[in-house]
This record gives structure tokens, C-alpha cells and sequence, in this order.
């Protein structure tokens, strides 16, 4: 069982070459990029904000709770903090597994978790 978890400054760069992982068949990335608006307005910018080291310890427990309830072989979660732009990437989540629909489960219940239990709030910056 493998977790890495990162907090970044700015945006995630660049699309990760995922490497495959013993006892993995299946691997998905997820990127959440910053929309162009938000609620019917335009936006230049997302700012993130978190407690630290509150959120990293969360990150991970979260993270060791949807390893073991998915049965997953590893995962990885990078999140921004400070300024994103529109178009740019601000979390990214890679989900190694035996199978598909593991991963498939896992990422959808990890992502909706993050966003309710993990203390990194998001500011609008208005275009």
C-alpha cells in the first residue's frame, strides 16, 4: 500500500507519466482545472488556502481509508495552494488498483470526500 500526498504553491504542472505499479491493472488520473466561470460569471483565478499540517494529516488519513476500503494498490494526491489560474490544473489524484472498478469508485468517493472533510477552502478571484 502506497500513499504519496503533496501540497504545492500554484498550479500542478504537467501531465504525470504514470508509472505502473505492482499488482495494478488499472490506473487513473484525475485533474480538477480551474473553470473559466463560476456561477455564470467570469473568473480570472482561484486562491487556496489550508490549515496546515491539518490538511496533509487528513489528505492521508483519507487517503489510507480509501486504500484499504477499495482495496487499492496506491495513490497519489497533489493540491495547490495560493493563485490557480482559469485553464490550469489544481488537484490532481492518481489511483493505481487490480481493476477498474475499484479505481472507478475509489476516485469519485475520495475527491467527494476531500472537498467536504479536508480544511483547503478555494477564494474566487473575479475576472
Amino acid at each position: 500500500m502506497s500513499i504519496e500526498i503533496h501540497i504545492v504553491d500554484g498550479p500542478i504542472r504537467g501531465h504525470p507519466a504514470v508509472q505502473p505499479r505492482t499488482g495494478a491493472g488499472a490506473s487513473i488520473v484525475f485533474d480538477g482545472i480551474v473553470r473559466p466561470t463560476e456561477d455564470g460569471r467570469t473568473l480570472a483565478a482561484l486562491s487556496y488556502e489550508h490549515y496546515e499540517p491539518m490538511a496533509s494529516e487528513q489528505l492521508r488519513v483519507l487517503a489510507e481509508d480509501i486504500l484499504q476500503k477499495h482495496t487499492l494498490v496506491a495513490l497519489r494526491c497533489e493540491h495547490s495552494r495560493g493563485r490557480v489560474n482559469f485553464g490550469e490544473c489544481s488537484m490532481r489524484v492518481i489511483i493505481w488498483s487490480a481493476h477498474r472498478k475499484e479505481a472507478l469508485a475509489a476516485m469519485g468517493e475520495f475527491i467527494d470526500r476531500l472537498k467536504k472533510d479536508v480544511p483547503i477552502w478555494k477564494s474566487v478571484i473575479w475576472a
